[in-house]
């Protein structure tokens, strides 16, 4: 299934890039910015699952921006779809085949730091999943990873500290937190956003850390951007929409969009 994936895209691109990068809401309109492209529609690659998201436009865009060969995922799977989480995190595999070696992943989330406001972007240094099923559940694959794997620097230090500078000088903010990941589709209540702060959550989402916990079961270099579109369930009285998030997400595209072309060109360097 995979190689039936894998040669089908070789046939469709000549020169394969080394990174990828996951487009999640509010960062969809960095696909406009990509030069030279090959779009690929996920309806027509063999065994890849299809967006159902508003927002998520469904396409594997190969190119460069700003000289930086990249692969873009615009629009992801997310297990409230209805998808096996091997289904959600079936691309990852496949960039692993294709030679992929830096993964940069993006979404929007809410705020769950007092600190932090609608708009802010947040640097992940670490997440929490375990309310979730592992993605990593079944017979192990061999072939990318060992059965038992240590998860101590999902989120490479050595990228967090390229990103800092980038993010203040962007942003005049540097926020940095762990994300915490719930499975969806609703938002979380305000006794669940009470709970994630005391285990020491700065941000919660619907996406994202299966995706990074199946690159480090394959070796890929994992780095993580969301923007806080809104503030979590109980800490304002505001009644949470997804059309809301995805204006905010718009509102935050330019410093977002500057942000992952300025981490392109000094992890390419």
């Amino acid at each position: 299934m995979f190689l039936e994936t894998v040669n089908f895209i070789k046939e469709k691109v000549n020169n394969m890039p080394k990174i990828a990068v996951i487009l999640g809401s509010g960062l969809g309109s960095l696909a406009d910015d990509i030069e030279n492209k090959t779009v690929i529609s996920y309806k027509d690659i063999p065994n890849f699952p299809i967006s159902t998201v508003p927002g998520h436009k469904g396409e594997l865009i190969f190119g460069n921006v700003n000289g930086v060969e990249i692969v873009a995922m615009n629009g992801r799977f997310h297990y409230y779809e209805g998808y096996d989480l091997k289904d959600v995190t079936y691309p990852i595999r496949i960039f692993k085949l294709l030679g992929i070696e830096t993964l940069i992943l993006t979404n929007a989330a809410g705020g769950i730091n007092l600190n932090f406001e609608k708009g802010d972007l947040m640097i992940i240094e670490d997440q929490l999943s375990f309310f979730a099923e592992s993605v990593l559940r079944g017979p192990n694959l061999d072939e990318f990873g060992d059965r038992f794997i240590d998860m101590s620097n999902v989120y490479d230090k050595d990228y967090i500290k390229i990103l800092k500078p980038i993010m203040k000088k962007i942003t005049g903010k540097c926020n940095t937190g762990v994300y915490a990941y719930m499975k969806g589709p609703t938002y979380e209540t305000p006794a669940e956003i009470r709970a994630l702060r005391t285990l020491g959550a700065d941000a919660v989402g619907m996406s994202m850390v299966p995706e990074a916990v199946v690159a480090r079961h394959c070796g890929i270099k994992c780095i993580g951007i969301t923007c806080i579109t809104n503030m979590a369930a109980g800490i304002k009285n505001e009644v949470l929409s997804h059309e809301d998030v995805k204006e905010t997400a718009v509102k935050a595209e330019s410093n977002f969009k500057q942000v992952v072309k300025e981490l392109l060109e000094k992890i390419n360097n």
